[in-house]
């Protein structure tokens, strides 16, 4: 297993103590690289960026939300090999087709990777707001704080609600406002009241 070394970030921050052939790393590195040499706009989620945001935890996989114009997915997967990734299982251009995820795997290092199409307003919002995070020399995309609780809020597993609630604890100035709007209108087109609850629940425990 990988975990991402460092702590709490803000924009230029630098997350040292990564071993240049540490897995997860290596697979950041190319996966960076892959999307930029197709210009495609992106934001690495999941673990990375929870524990880029809080507190480091153990990761054993890489996310990111991407946004690519339907037509490209084929060109944009085959281009991937370049960088060492390969699909993971036979169907995966119809598995994306059907899900807007598409599964690959980083050869080199095994690690596995989960590329989200992005559709909705709020990805692409995300997206366009994620800043640069430093990670010993290797520049990512992050996103915000805020955009991040609102991804966990709606993923919604108990998983998510532990992150969400080290993410309060370590940036207790972001923006609530944000957040319980987005999470409020999923929750209502959803028909999951229970995301929006739960939330309150974690804001009240850390309101300060």
């Amino acid at each position: 297993m990988s975990s991402v070394s460092g702590g709490t970030c803000s924009d230029g921050a630098t997350v040292s103590d990564r071993a240049p052939l540490d897995p997860l790393f290596s697979a950041l590195r190319d996966l960076t690289r892959w999307l930029e040499a197709e210009k495609i706009p992106y934001a690495v989620i999941g673990g990375v960026a929870v524990s880029l945001l809080s507190i480091p935890r153990v990761t054993r996989d890489v996310d990111a939300v991407v946004l690519l114009e339907r037509e490209r997915w084929e060109g944009f997967l085959a281009a991937g090999r370049f960088f060492g990734f390969e699909p993971r299982q036979p169907d995966s251009l119809d598995f994306a087709r059907q899900t807007r995820v598409l599964l690959v795997r980083h050869q080199p290092s095994g690690i596995e990777v989960d590329l989200s199409f992005g559709a909705l307003p709020f990805e692409r919002e995300a997206i366009e707001r994620a800043r640069p995070t430093e990670i010993a020399g290797l520049s990512i995309r992050i996103p915000r704080p805020e955009d991040l609780v609102v991804m966990k809020a709606v993923a919604h597993r108990t998983r998510d609600l532990l992150d969400i609630a080290a993410i309060l604890e370590a940036n207790p100035d972001l923006d609530r406002r944000h957040v319980r709007e987005w999470v409020e209108e999923f929750s209502r087109v959803l028909e999951m009241p229970e995301i929006l609850g739960d939330l309150e629940a974690i804001l009240d425990r850390y309101s300060g």
